[in-house]
């Protein structure tokens, strides 16, 4: 199987303008940029074929340059990162069966939960695959808090017992209060955003309309739900490390706080 990684990036973004160049105090104290922390991630994997930067403006285009990455223009005229990967995959002059999206706001994804995500299409039926976490106590104050001050921030997923996505929503579902959270027993599961393709699922994405859950929501993922193209779920661990996305501004200490609690493991 021929397989290419795409990390799409673009400027412009309501939350965060400018996020893909947004600079992080990395684990060894020297600053680095979100979108270089994540093509160095991408060179750690080994199971891709080709690996690219997909992005819409000229300024992340000649950054990503200036580091060695591959970078591939695409329309400034698309709504998000599926679809950008989605041109880009039209862009290549050779055929992939399986395609990742490595979204540049989560450089802490460990490289085995994205090797996880390839396997279970080459050896499964699925179209599309994500990874999920079970939240512990830590993450859930997290989101908590995070609702409670108004901002975006993680996604949470509910599944069959099949692992195949029901739902996916900013909001925390299933519903839970504040003093539920010192329950182990919790059933709230952390999506990471990465996604794996099959290329026929990403091609048909780039061709449905926007639907209304995927605008409500936000969430590019829905489009698929939306359309009946099941997404599944794999159930990943960080083995002991701590994981955290790139939503807002406030995001950013506690990303380089984990970098470096991270590298000691």
């Amino acid at each position: 199987m021929s397989n290419l990684l795409v990390i799409p990036a673009r400027f412009e973004s309501s939350r965060f303008p400018g996020k893909p160049l947004a600079l992080l105090e990395d684990f060894d104290g020297k600053k680095i940029s979100l979108i270089e922390k994540t093509w160095k991630l991408a060179l750690k994997l080994d199971t891709f074929d080709k690996k690219i930067i997909a992005t819409d403006d000229v300024r992340i285009k000649e950054f990503c340059e200036s580091f060695g990455a591959e970078v591939c223009m695409t329309s400034k005229n698309l709504n998000n990162g599926s679809e950008r990967v989605a041109e880009a995959l039209n862009f290549q002059d050779k055929n992939y069966e399986i395609i990742v999206n490595l979204q540049g706001d989560a450089p802490l994804t460990p490289i085995w939960v994205i090797e996880e995500l390839v396997k279970e299409l080459q050896n499964n039926h699925y179209n599309v695959t994500t990874p999920v976490l079970k939240c512990d106590k830590k993450t859930l104050e997290k989101l908590f808090w995070d609702k409670k001050a108004g901002r975006i921030g993680a996604t949470t997923v509910v599944f069959d017992k099949n692992y195949k996505a029901l739902y996916f929503s900013k909001e925390l579902i299933p519903y839970m209060n504040h003093c539920d959270i010192d329950d182990d027993s919790n059933f709230v599961y952390h999506h990471i955003g990465v996604y794996a393709y099959r290329s026929e699922a990403l091609k048909s994405y780039i061709k449905f309309p926007q639907g209304y859950l995927e605008k409500q929501e936000g969430l590019e993922q829905l489009r698929f739900l939306e359309n009946n193209i099941e997404i599944n779920c794999v159930l990943s661990s960080l083995r002991g490390r701590q994981f955290w996305e790139l939503n807002n501004p406030s995001d950013i200490p506690i990303i380089e706080k984990i970098l470096k609690e991270n590298e000691k493991i």
